[in-house]
């Protein structure tokens, strides 16, 4: 594959997955080597304000791709697979796995492809949220959607279970294994409570798939939920109080794995957020409410102009 100037390939097409069953999005992904190791992304291009989604555990970027359908259409979207259990590339045996190393990933990313002015959107993880308080420089804004935050950390039943699985020697093994039955998966421990509508069957596996044949990708996972202590989450919600650019807070009402009343808090915390619910949905907003999300999304981003006042910027 080619490269530019920065050493970062260009961005490829999208092309149809031909599979059995129903539609499955599936996505030729550029590659980017950052000093964790290699990150696969998906790059719409375009000339629109840029916007880059961060996904949760055990799944990979294609979790936005309801979203991204829409906004593309006048937004550039940058969509990486962070090393959390759906990555087809175990990382380096040095990388820096724990919350603030995520954070630190990511600004590496924005650096590495050479993005500015960026409109960062997270959910379900807390990679954008221990970046905003550590190295903010190239985010103009921020979108949080039902995601990990304060006491909640790991997060709900789904996140308590993996970091147990993670802790016993191959507990994390058996219980990507037992993921292949349909029944163990749509339960609360894997993933009924995320989303408020069935995923797909073969998006599922896919996102699975890494965890349950590489053992360098589950030990990557192992390492991180091994590794994950609530004080870490309180101290990255902490550094929020100094990031004074424009947030936008959307939540679930009915979430079951993040809580309802952290939304709230989060947008009574930062400076300069505000908060939007949408109702008939669990943390997966973006797969239950998508038109809903892209809309908040757009008008979050034409209604702010670049970055506000920053303590300690650099």
């Amino acid at each position: 594959m080619s490269q530019d100037a920065e050493g970062v390939p260009p961005a490829a097409p999208l092309p149809e997955a031909v599979l059995p069953g129903p539609p499955v999005e599936v996505a030729w992904m550029s590659e980017v080597e950052l000093s964790a190791g290699t990150i696969e992304y998906d790059d719409t291009g375009g000339d629109g304000p840029v916007l880059v989604f961060l996904h949760g555990v055990a799944m990979d970027g294609s979790v936005w791709a309801p979203v991204v359908a829409d906004l593309r259409r006048d937004h550039r979207c940058i969509v990486p697979t962070l090393p959390l259990g759906a990555h087809r590339r175990p990382m380096r045996r040095d990388a820096d796995l724990s919350l603030r190393g995520f954070g630190r990933m990511t600004a590496e990313l924005l650096e590495r492809l050479g993005l500015d002015e960026v409109t960062l959107v997270q959910n379900d993880h807390g990679a954008a949220l221990a970046l905003a308080g550590d190295n903010p420089r190239r985010v103009a804004r921020l979108v949080v959607s039902s995601c990990e935050a304060f006491e909640n950390y790991p997060p709900g039943l789904p996140g308590k279970n993996l970091r147990l699985a993670a802790m016993v020697p191959g507990g994390l093994f058996v219980a990507m294994q037992a993921m292949r039955v349909p029944a163990v998966r749509r339960s609360p421990l894997g993933f009924g409570w995320l989303a408020k509508r069935p995923l797909p069957d073969g998006l599922v596996s896919r996102w699975l798939r890494p965890l349950q044949t590489d053992p360098g990708v589950r030990h990557d996972l192992a390492r991180y939920a091994r590794n994950a202590r609530r004080s870490q989450m309180l101290e990255v919600c902490d550094r929020l109080r100094s990031f004074g650019r424009p947030v936008l807070v959307i939540w679930a009402p009915e979430d079951r794995v993040q809580r309802p009343d952290h939304g709230r808090r989060l947008a009574a915390l930062l400076p300069n957020a505000r908060l939007t619910e949408i109702p008939d949905s669990y943390t997966l907003i973006m797969r239950d409410q998508p038109q809903a999300f892209a809309h908040a999304v757009r008008e979050f981003v034409a209604s702010t102009t670049g970055p506000g006042p920053l303590a300690g910027a650099t």
